[in-house]
């Protein structure tokens, strides 16, 4: 979900927690189903941007035939490096690239998938043009954005007691990059800007979140995502406090044992 031009930081030891707790969490469901929706394309090569840590990486790899070629790309170097790490059912060709300038000839992939990246791209036609652009006539853009934050339940109460512990200057991280690009109308104009055509299909989905504790829940929000920066650059040493305010508000909805939280996301589908 780092694979842009931006200044979103997911390093030092974001990458593990992000791998660790959040891919559980919020990212698993979704690879599965991207991967589904990619294996009924049908294609022979397929390119990754905005990787991550390679959920979704993984899930094409086990659920595409193995005569289909993935090239799965990230800007953040130290997230691609958690990914590779942990490798796939396959061998996959792992890459640093920038989503907005990729280094890959016209015309090269079947299908170019992205999932969860798209909100951070600091020009999104941009984007969606250099996608168009590496896709064969036919090919399909195959990407996932967050809901808005009222319809994610756990990042809203992450984001709503972080607001009480900083009430003069709350993080809105989560409700700024990753839960800000929710408008479908917005998404088809960008597509149409970055030069696509055809009218994309854009189905909202719904998936649970579950966590074996509240205290999970906010380690994944707290230490895997840029909000941990949010949180360090206001009260540097009191990121375990944050993470004791959050983990009290989801006790307080969810109760002390597992967590099932609702998550909404939109899985948006453009041919070249």
């Amino acid at each position: 979900m780092t694979g842009c031009g931006n200044a979103t930081s997911f390093d030092g030891g974001v990458p593990r927690a992000y791998e660790t707790h959040l891919v559980p969490l919020l990212f698993e469901p979704y690879a599965e189903d991207l991967a589904e929706r990619v294996r009924a394309l049908g294609p022979a090569s397929v390119l990754e941007v905005a990787a991550g840590t390679g959920a979704a990486t993984r899930a094409m790899a086990s659920a595409l035939p193995k005569s289909v070629s993935i090239v799965a790309t990230d800007l953040n170097q130290p997230m691609l490096d958690q990914a590779a790490e942990l490798g796939a059912a396959r061998p996959v060709l792992w890459k640093q690239a920038d989503a907005l300038q990729l280094p890959f000839a016209d015309r090269s992939f079947d299908a170019v998938v992205c999932q969860f990246g798209v909100m951070f791209f600091p020009d999104r036609p941009r984007g969606f043009a250099e996608a168009r652009r590496v896709l064969r006539p036919g090919g399909t853009y195959l990407f996932s954005a967050w809901d808005a934050l009222p319809a994610n339940e756990l990042a809203e109460i992450v984001q709503e007691s972080l607001g009480a512990l900083f009430p003069n200057d709350p993080p809105r991280f989560m409700e700024r990059l990753p839960h800000g690009y929710h408008d479908p109308a917005r998404i088809e104009a960008d597509l149409a800007a970055g030069g696509f055509a055809v009218p994309p299909r854009i189905d909202r989905v719904t998936r649970r979140s579950r966590a074996r504790s509240a205290r999970d829940a906010a380690v994944a929000y707290c230490y895997g995502t840029p909000l941990r920066h949010e949180i360090e650059s206001r009260a540097p040493g009191r990121l375990d406090d944050a993470v004791a305010v959050a983990e009290t508000a989801i006790a307080r909805r969810f109760g002390r044992g597992a967590v099932d939280a609702k998550m909404q996301a939109f899985v948006v589908a453009v041919e070249a």
